[in-house]
């Protein structure tokens, strides 16, 4: 292979399997629409209110069926056909799209609906996505996994990237404006019901459990009790709840950089495109073997970098720093999945995604609030700098507790390969 290959991503997924290829491109369009309805729907309710607090409340509407819903969709996504959950959770995306789009084309000004939207919305993201992470060990043979998981980041970088600058745009022209965002939202979803309805079945295995209670403790027992799977969610709740002051952003730019809206814009931004670059010159880190070690070293360096950006007093090096984080942010959530995938076997694999959905979304809105939290009590550059070197003690303390999740090696031929090959007979998959 040329040395240009290994450098950049591995895009042999996209060129072997047909049906990743269309998943990967139907999703990546759907995200960038939903980039734009968040955008909308943030201005609408400002537009609407002029109140900070009202456009808060987006935040739990979101969160609240993350929550509840989260853990009880992957015994869903374990006990049914996981393309026609895909399929089904698609097809209500688009009609809440279409909704978001309805009213804003009649001029409801219904704030309390828009919250309704955003929180069914939430909850049928909280079903499908799970279902949709739980669909990659189908479609590639356990060689491409992480580069699937890889490309699938790639696909998240590219929304934040264009999501958000597409959306300004549209939303500052008056011809079009927020009810553009929302229409080009709900045709955008028609890539990604065209994707879910070309792949073949995915029915559970025989031995599938019941949706219940009991299914849900079965998953999280299975979590507790293999120390790689633990490390590797504690491993990512140490990043995001300690080493995540987003919230301490615009303290920071008002302390430092005169609280120009277009400075703090550039953090976010640099955050996205340093997570953007990583992910396409990805190819000699995708090749580590000892990918428990590995996640822990890009924990370290999201850390060390947002320590640096809480005292750093010159802009270009802050934005290089936040770029650093975004990188180490794209390893780490990729090293996570990969390990997720290969150690889950398949019967279980809905819930433990389900469990990974749920400690990304909550451990970011925990680590806000931390940081929210210590930075009114202290300063923000104690919270920042605090938060970036109890992070590095984390990953320490991690290491020394689970040994078995920094020794952990990747193996051509593991567990979650064994639990494929069945479903992969059954569904006519493993295609790549």
């Amino acid at each position: 292979m040329p040395k240009g290959d290994r450098l950049l991503a591995d895009i042999r997924p996209l060129r072997e399997s047909a049906a990743f290829r269309r998943l990967w491109a139907g999703t990546t369009l759907s995200s960038v629409g939903g980039a734009l309805t968040s955008f909308a729907v943030i201005l609408q309710v400002y537009d609407l209110t002029h109140s900070p607090f009202a456009v808060g409340v987006i935040g739990v509407a979101q969160m609240v069926p993350t929550l509840v819903i989260g853990l009880l969709s992957g015994v869903v996504a374990d006990a049914t056909d996981r393309r026609k959950l895909v399929l089904v959770t698609s097809g209500g995306l688009a009609a809440v799209s279409a909704a978001f789009a309805a009213q804003a084309f009649a001029g409801l000004r219904l704030v309390w609906l828009l919250y309704v939207l955003v929180a069914v919305k939430s909850s049928l993201g909280a079903v499908g996505s799970p279902a949709r992470s739980t669909l990659i060990p189908s479609l590639l043979p356990a060689s491409q996994v992480p580069a699937g998981l890889m490309l699938n980041r790639l696909s998240f970088q590219i929304m934040m990237t264009a999501g958000p600058a597409l959306a300004g745009l549209i939303a500052a022209v008056p011809q079009l404006g927020l009810r553009a965002c929302y229409l080009i939202d709900a045709v955008s979803f028609a890539a990604s019901l065209y994707a879910a309805a070309r792949l073949p079945a995915m029915r559970p295995s025989a031995s599938a459990a019941r949706p219940g209670p009991r299914a849900v403790a079965e998953g999280i027992t299975f979590i507790r009790r293999s120390p790689v799977l633990a490390g590797a969610f504690l491993a990512d709740l140490n990043a995001t709840v300690f080493g995540l002051p987003v919230a301490l952003f615009p303290a920071i730019n008002a302390e430092r950089f005169g609280g120009n809206p277009r400075t703090l814009g550039l953090f976010t931004a640099a955050i996205g495109l340093g997570g953007l670059v990583s992910a396409a010159f990805s190819g000699p880190v995708m090749h580590s073997s000892r990918q428990g070690r590995a996640m822990l070293c890009a924990v370290i360096v999201w850390g060390a970098a947002f320590a640096g950006f809480a005292i750093s007093p010159i802009l270009w090096l802050t934005l290089s720093l936040l770029a650093v984080a975004g990188a180490a942010d794209t390893f780490t959530v990729v090293f996570r999945g990969a390990i997720l995938q290969a150690v889950t076997p398949d019967q279980l694999r809905g819930r433990v995604m389900a469990a990974d959905y749920v400690v990304g979304a909550g451990g970011g809105q925990l680590g806000n609030l931390e940081a929210g939290a210590l930075g009114s009590l202290t300063t923000p550059t104690i919270s920042a700098l605090s938060g970036g070197l109890a992070t590095i003690a984390g990953v320490i303390v991690i290491g020394l507790a689970l040994p078995a999740f920094t020794r952990y090696r990747r193996q051509p031929h593991d567990l979650s390969h064994k639990g494929l090959q069945s479903a992969g007979t059954d569904a006519g998959l493993h295609g790549g």
